[in-house]
């Protein structure tokens, strides 16, 4: 009976024993194909030219009370949308917001003396604005309009009309196949280097374990901006350049 129960007692030992090294193995296979692993980030740029604009200018003017300040409105208003007329646009090339209308208050001194200053704001007016503004979408002849136009409003002020223009912006309508594009090219660029670093190394490249995009970017073509790791996304370069990153993780053979 001492022997049998000897003999338990040293198959459970040798049973334990080989259920340990295996799961000894086990956990070292797994280790192993954790780190036996390269990570490889991949570039994509291109650069294009956007078709899509958009432009607004402001005037205003000031009276002491709201009524005259919108009969001079009118009058600037008839002016400027004759103006832009006269340099070959149609009306339906333009828009026109609504009269804004604010309070203007001046500062004034009510008592000085060895106490102290003392100040009050007094209503001084109206301050009335309206702006109007331009668009086009792949109609590169109302895009140069909009371009040239810019820098004639200055001919405005021979007509009594302070007019404040506004900078170009500049998008793009097909964005979205624009990233499919930089996508497939930076992943392309991944798994280029990746085949030639394992190669050179005598090595073969596995399956994808994971894979990961950058953050999207579009600057000025030859633009010394710096890319930010937020993003960046230009809108007042005509002509662009858009970039992505790509991270592909391959496991090692």
């Amino acid at each position: 009976m001492m022997k049998n129960n000897e003999l338990v007692l040293k198959i459970s030992l040798y049973a334990t024993i080989i259920i340990v090294a295996l799961i000894i193995k086990s956990t070292v296979i797994n280790r192993n194909a954790a780190t036996d692993s390269i990570s490889v980030t991949g570039l994509g740029t291109i650069d294009f030219t956007s078709d899509e604009i958009f432009w607004s200018g402001t005037y205003s003017v000031e009276a002491m009370n709201a009524k005259d300040a919108y009969k001079v409105m009118v009058d600037n208003k008839e002016k400027v949308k004759n103006f832009f007329l006269s340099k070959g646009f149609k009306e339906n090339e333009f828009t026109f917001s609504g009269v804004d209308f604010s309070k203007k208050y001046r500062e004034i001194i009510i008592e000085s003396n060895d106490r102290g200053t003392r100040y009050e704001n007094v209503f001084d007016g109206y301050t009335a604005s309206q702006s109007v503004s331009f668009s086009a979408k792949a109609n590169p002849e109302l895009m140069l309009k909009i371009e040239k136009v810019v820098d004639q409003t200055s001919e405005l002020i021979n007509s009594g009309v302070e007019f404040t223009p506004r900078p170009l912006q500049y998008t793009y309508s097909k964005l979205s196949d624009l990233k499919h594009n930089l996508i497939e090219a930076a992943t392309k660029d991944a798994r280029e280097r990746v085949l030639k670093i394992v190669n050179t190394a005598n090595g073969s490249v596995g399956k994808l374990k994971n894979a990961s995009l950058g953050v999207f970017q579009i600057t000025g073509k030859n633009s010394d901006e710096e890319y930010s790791y937020g993003g960046i996304f230009d809108i007042y370069s005509k002509e662009k350049t858009a970039r992505i990153t790509v991270r592909l993780e391959y496991q090692l053979n």
